[in-house]
C-alpha cells in the first residue's frame, strides 16, 4: 500500500449529517476523493453499487476478510459489516489525491489509529439525540425498530467523540460544512 497519502475521516452517529457534509465538500474540492466503503447490507433508496458502497453479501464480506482484502472492517450491527478495502486506498493514493472517509464512529477511530498523523479525524455531533431521531425519521429509510437501534448506538458513539481530532456541531448545516472545510484545508496544508 502507498504510505504517502493523507486522509480525512468524517464520522458521526447515523443521521448526524456526515454524508451530507462530505458530499458538499467533495463538490468544492477535487483534490479529495471519496473512499467507497464495502458493506454487507442491501442498498437503501437510490444507492448504487460501486458509487455509494461496494455491496457484498455477508458470506462474500467474510471471505474477503479472510483473504486480507480489508484495511479495516467491523461488524457495526449484528450480521452487518462495513469496511475499507486496501484496493480502494491504493486507487486514491496512487493518483496523489487525499482520501476522505464517511464512516461510522468506531470505524473512524480505527482508521485514525492505523494512519496516525496522516489522518485528520472529525466527529460530527448532532445538536441532540431528539434532533437525531427526527432526522432519521424524516429520511424514511429505516423502520421504527431500526431507528431505535440507531439512537441507542448514537448514545454510545457520542461518548467516543473525544477520541477525534475535532468535534463539529451540526446544528446549522452551512456553518458545519464551513467549519469542516476549514479543518480540511488546514490539515492538507500542514
Amino acid at each position: 500500500m502507498n504510505q504517502q497519502g493523507k486522509a480525512i475521516i468524517v464520522s458521526a452517529p447515523s443521521g448526524a449529517g456526515k454524508s451530507t457534509i462530505v458530499r458538499a465538500i467533495l463538490e468544492e474540492h477535487p483534490e479529495l476523493e471519496f473512499s467507497i466503503s464495502a458493506c454487507s447490507r442491501p442498498p437503501r433508496g437510490q444507492e448504487i453499487d460501486g458509487v455509494d458502497y461496494f455491496f457484498l453479501n455477508e458470506a462474500t464480506f467474510q471471505q474477503r476478510i479472510q483473504a486480507g482484502d480489508f484495511f479495516e472492517w467491523e461488524e457495526v450491527y449484528a450480521g452487518m459489516y462495513y469496511g475499507t478495502l486496501h484496493a480502494e486506498l491504493d486507487r486514491i493514493w496512487s493518483k496523489g489525491a487525499t482520501v476522505i472517509f464517511d464512516v461510522d464512529v468506531v470505524g473512524g477511530l480505527k482508521i485514525k489509529q492505523l494512519l496516525k498523523e496522516r489522518a485528520c479525524a472529525i466527529f460530527i455531533k448532532p445538536p441532540s439525540l431528539t434532533a437525531l431521531k427526527e432526522r432519521l425519521e424524516k429520511r424514511q429509510t429505516d423502520s421504527q425498530e431500526k431507528i431505535e437501534m440507531r439512537i441507542a448506538k448514537a448514545e454510545e458513539e457520542m461518548a467516543l467523540a473525544s477520541g477525534f481530532d475535532h468535534v463539529v456541531l451540526n446544528d446549522e448545516l452551512p456553518l458545519a460544512i464551513q467549519e469542516v472545510e476549514q479543518l480540511i484545508r488546514d490539515f492538507i496544508k500542514a
